[in-house]
């Protein structure tokens, strides 16, 4: 304490500053989102042009290949966001019982809540309409901006890197970014594809999702900077081999 005190620091501090860069993160990430939802609002032509262009161009190659339409119906289904929080739950309450990582798992789980609230408060308030094509290949109700697929999926696909991390080991951790990563993807085309939303809804929901839940997380390091939550497991010792430390 004394050393802090000599170095002009101190706990309050620290913390201070993180949740400083918590605020500055969020916003790095509410700036181009503010933007977009004001061109797309404002209907700023050269963005919905192309928005237009890319909608008709995919759903005329979903209307033609039966079989890319069905498998679209089956992800959009398979990636409802109802789908993916319950499943993103019971990650929690694992961590939380098996590992003993319980505010981790609360800010976890706590996160992903806000998002899907946050995700709906933005579409009404964007008030953006779904795109119209001549021969839809598919029909989704409510708005278009953001996409709630893609904002939901990219906000669990960041919780779930950020709260498994210290639980897994560095080839474990690329296989879970790389997966989820696709999974976002792959979620962004669908609903593209499928003619339910223009691509920049969809741009949207991945900063939507991406910032909010890392901005989140340095929050949360904020206010338990020194937590054992926090502490990677020791070297040689992740995932089940914990189970006796819990």
């Amino acid at each position: 304490m004394a050393e802090l005190e000599r170095d002009g620091r101190s706990p309050q501090g620290g913390r201070g500053r993180r949740l400083l860069k918590a605020i500055g993160f969020g916003l790095v990430f509410a700036v181009p989102i503010t933007a977009l939802a004001f061109v797309v609002r404002e209907k700023f032509l050269p963005v919905i042009e192309l928005d237009e262009r890319l909608i008709v161009a995919a759903t005329d190659i979903t209307r033609d290949n039966p079989w890319l339409r069905t498998a679209l119906i089956w992800w959009q289904a398979a990636t409802a966001p109802r789908v993916l929080y319950v499943l993103a739950t019971i990650v929690c309450v694992v961590v939380w019982r098996r590992y003993g990582l319980r505010s981790r798992a609360l800010w976890a789980f706590v996160t992903m809540m806000v998002a899907w609230a946050l995700q709906l408060l933005l579409k009404e308030v964007v008030h953006r309409a779904r795109p119209v094509v001549s021969d839809p290949v598919s029909h989704a109700p409510g708005y278009s901006f953001p996409s709630g697929h893609v904002a939901n999926s990219a906000a669990i696909a960041t919780v779930l890197v950020l709260l498994l991390w210290p639980l897994l080991s560095s080839a474990a951790r690329g296989w879970l970014i790389g997966g989820l990563s696709l999974v976002v993807l792959m979620t962004c085309l669908d609903r593209v594809f499928l003619g339910v939303h223009y691509p920049s809804d969809t741009v949207a929901g991945v900063l939507f999702g991406v910032g909010l839940g890392t901005a989140s997380y340095l929050g949360y390091l904020g206010w338990n900077p020194t937590g054992p939550d926090d502490a990677p497991p020791p070297e040689g010792r992740t995932g089940p081999e914990q189970k006796g430390d819990s």
